[in-house]
């Protein structure tokens, strides 16, 4: 058979025509979606701390660090909405580009876990000489407990914002990666991608095609849950003093300065705290409505 035969086999076999006037099937996940009140739920808490990070150089001061030592110690109220610290710097211009900080980091994890996660978990799964070896250093990683080894890292680098984004990029790549490897050792036996195979397709036109489009579903999910981890890391390592260098405001450096002062102005603490809790939150419920619409096991339960 020529290679042009072959492709076109494939494709028939693998990528059947759509029927006419049938809807593409995402219209009907993002309905089932938008239908799911958990999932919406999460997407408007998350949704009001993104914008908050978008528009923190127009809704707030653009100095989160200016000082003045006559409004230290203001209560929530009045010209300040959320009081003010013992510098007497905006709790609410700092809390807005701490939340910036956040979702820039949390981004950059994802993103990293998405690429690296992806290319070794696939690589594991498919080419079965690599499994063995990738996934032992999947588990020696995997064997020490995530914040742990997110401060060991930290420590041994130093603190910044970078260090951070990596240091979390290493603690969760192989937990990332092993979703990924689970999925592609199923889909590496289904029909379609055998029938790819007698097909004469590669290996990457195999994967890239066929196997990594239908192994997104369980990938999205674990990315949404990683973000929320991934924020919640990035405060603790800050709070502990091995995330962004003070007086850059982040969520656990605000807390960590607030604790000497939890008496007199418990606002210091509390209110990056809360917002943390808000921001974890909406990610979980986000994380949970796409597991519930788009794992197919559960749709068949409900």
């Amino acid at each position: 058979m020529s290679e042009t035969g072959a492709l076109k086999l494939e494709a028939a076999l693998a990528e059947p025509e759509a029927e006419p006037g049938r809807r593409h099937p995402g219209w009907a996940t993002l309905r089932r979606l938008f239908r799911h009140r958990l999932f919406v739920t999460g997407l408007v808490l998350f949704g009001i701390i993104a914008f908050m990070a978008a528009a923190a150089p127009w809704i707030t001061d653009a100095n989160p660090n200016r000082l003045s030592m006559r409004n230290k110690f203001l209560p929530p109220g009045g010209d300040w909405v959320m009081g003010t610290d013992n510098f007497g710097r905006s709790l609410w211009s700092r809390v807005v580009w701490g939340a910036r900080l956040s979702v820039i980091i949390g981004i950059s994890v994802v993103a990293l876990n998405a690429v690296f996660g992806t290319l070794i978990g696939a690589a594991a799964g498919y080419f079965r000489r690599l499994d063995n070896v990738l996934m032992r250093v999947n588990d020696a990683l995997m064997a020490f407990p995530a914040i742990l080894l997110a401060i060991g890292v930290t420590a041994m680098l130093g603190p910044s914002t970078a260090n951070v984004i990596l240091a979390l990029g290493i603690v969760y790549i192989p937990r990332t990666a092993r979703i990924v490897r689970a999925s592609v050792i199923v889909l590496r036996e289904m029909e379609y991608v055998q029938a790819a195979v007698a097909a004469g397709a590669g290996h990457w036109r195999i994967l890239r095609h066929h196997i990594l489009p239908n192994a997104m579903a369980p990938m999205i999910v674990q990315l949404s849950f990683l973000f929320a981890y991934a924020v919640l890391s990035e405060a603790t390592l800050s709070f502990l003093g091995l995330g962004a260098v003070p007086p850059t405001p982040t969520w656990g450096n605000i807390m960590a300065e607030g604790r000497d002062f939890m008496r007199d102005a418990p606002w210091i603490i509390a209110i990056p705290g809360v917002t943390l809790m808000i921001t974890v939150l909406g990610l979980n419920m986000l994380g949970d409505g796409l597991r519930d619409v788009l794992d197919p096991r559960l749709r068949i339960q409900q």
